[in-house]
């Protein structure tokens, strides 16, 4: 699974020097944080409005629609996928009250 992961964080910061107009995701970082940070509340909100309605072929390409451009905003910002699934691991086991609460003392 991570290996399609950072194949995928490999593109991104590739196409940091691609031409915006040949690049959607190079246009979207020529557009900036903004640009990007709308991009991905929309497609949260479209992940939700698919849960809602439970069709679930719909949630798995809303949830690749989200996880894509959710890798663009870390790739924007220098980020590396495996800080996000270091994160993951570090929280696995750990029950969600005591991650949240860990949450609060930093």
């Amino acid at each position: 699974m991570s290996d399609t992961l950072q194949k995928l964080m490999q593109v991104l910061n590739q196409r940091k020097n691609a031409d915006a107009e040949s690049s959607y995701v190079a246009s979207l970082y020529t557009a900036g944080t903004d640009k990007i940070l709308k991009k991905l509340g929309e497609e949260a909100t479209e992940t939700i409005i698919a849960g809602k309605a439970g069709d679930k072929d719909q949630i798995v390409y809303e949830t690749a629609d989200l996880w894509f451009h959710s890798m663009v905003l870390l790739a924007h910002n220098d980020i590396d996928v495996d800080n996000v699934l270091k994160e993951l691991d570090r929280r696995f086991g750990l029950s969600g009250h005591d991650e949240k609460a860990s949450r609060s003392k930093k």
